[in-house]
């Protein structure tokens, strides 16, 4: 992870059939070493040093409550899912998985996790949108710590400047956007970089009209696209948007050369660090007054593997109970700005954090991005990675859509929703 809160730039996203290729020759089950009974393994992203600490010292108080030493190996995010295959092969799988949500479906295709239920994990205090976003096929295998999503990020000195209010619509937002656009500032910067990043910033668009992940060229979807491209033709994006993720997005919000932007919490405690920027967050603004804005939760669950050894898979449901409890919730939390999965946790966080406070409502009404097609929203992201690239530069994007939908059919092939 090159950036501190970068926490969605450049995922890999693997095939379903590839990976499932590997892991059906992998053999998930059994146990090829011999392990210490006492010593269990977390295998993370947390190769930012801060985040690294935070999980270290969440690992110690949970270890010394369960009475067991509890080791993390943190590797870049994009190769969680290609670590965890290659220790599958070799039958040395971690005790505890944290994968991005979006990756554990095709893991759990494959027969590789535990149902975190037959463990004894509760989801009692965990909204259903939360308990879906770790779930494949009604079976609930990854306990979240904390969630995120994606929000409106305002300059509120540029705003206020202007005369103009927070927009809320997708007409004021285009045309707030335009007026703020001067000179070397655009009005707004997003990412629509050909990358996971991209489809994460489209999905609030998308969700938003209406639009469905199941029909790619539907009319929703297309003018969800459309709108994308009117913000380009105003020139009121950056036509370096086609190759932005979402931390140069918030360099260029933080250097002031945008206004506004669209991206999430990871982003706050960098942010904090420009005490001259006086930043504000909203909601992502909606096609029509009162309409819901629907964005993508987003963030990592703890998934226990299916190793074979049912004792150590007990334990280590234990240590994903704990790590993933109302207190280490909100540590964690309050550490890193995300928003807990625990319903108590999250009130306690809005009253610690109220300037978030439209943070949580946007999570409130997120969706998982893989809640309708499970393991075949990899095919998905794909396709829609080609269709910004085409469509914001020149291509029309009807036409990029529909080839896009053709590439997710057939990626999606045989993949039950």
């Amino acid at each position: 992870m090159s950036k501190r809160f970068n926490r969605r730039s450049r995922r890999a996203v693997i095939p379903l059939a590839a990976v499932s290729a590997l892991v059906a020759g992998a053999g998930l089950t059994g146990c090829g070493q011999q392990r210490d009974a006492s010593v269990y393994t977390v295998l993370n992203s947390s190769t930012d040093e801060t985040y690294h600490r935070w999980d270290a010292e969440a690992m110690a108080r949970c270890g010394e409550r369960l009475g067991v030493t509890i080791e993390q190996q943190s590797v870049p995010a994009a190769q969680v899912m290609t670590k965890a295959l290659r220790m599958a092969s070799s039958k040395s799988l971690p005790d505890v998985v944290q994968f991005d949500a979006s990756e554990m479906p095709t893991f759990a295709e494959a027969g590789g996790l535990v149902d975190l239920r037959t463990l004894g994990l509760s989801t009692a205090d965990i909204p259903q949108g939360i308990v879906n976003f770790g779930s494949y096929r009604g079976t609930y295998y990854g306990a979240a710590r904390s969630v995120n999503t994606l929000a409106l990020f305002y300059n509120k000195d540029v705003l206020d400047r202007a005369g103009l209010r927070v927009p809320a619509t997708w007409a004021e937002l285009r045309e707030t956007a335009q007026r703020l656009t001067r000179g070397k500032r655009y009005g707004l910067a997003l990412s629509a970089g050909g990358a996971e990043d991209g489809v994460f910033q489209f999905t609030p668009f998308m969700w938003s009209n209406g639009g469905d992940e199941t029909r790619l060229d539907g009319p929703k979807v297309v003018q969800a696209l459309d709108y994308w491209k009117s913000l380009l033709k105003d020139g009121s994006l950056s036509k370096s948007t086609v190759g932005w993720t979402q931390a140069d997005v918030n360099d260029q919000f933080m250097a002031g050369n945008a206004a506004m932007m669209i991206n999430g919490p990871w982003q706050v405690e960098t942010l904090n660090t420009k005490k001259s920027l006086h930043w504000g967050i909203a909601r992502i603004p909606v096609p029509e007054a009162g309409g819901k804005s629907v964005g993508p939760l987003g963030g990592a669950v703890l998934t226990v593997p299916n190793t074979g050894d049912e004792q150590r898979e007990r334990t280590a449901g234990k240590i994903v109970a704990c790590l993933s409890s109302e207190q280490e919730q909100l540590t964690y939390a309050l550490n890193s700005w995300m928003v807990p999965a625990n319903e108590k946790a999250a009130a306690v966080w809005r009253q610690r954090v109220p300037e978030l406070d439209a943070l949580a409502d946007q999570v409130a009404a997120a969706r998982s991005r893989t809640a309708k097609l499970g393991a075949g929203w990899s095919s998905v992201s794909l396709a829609l990675q080609s269709a910004f690239q085409s469509a914001l530069t020149g291509e029309s994007s009807q036409a990029a859509l529909k080839r896009a939908q053709q590439r997710a059919t057939s990626g999606n092939r045989g993949t039950r929703p």
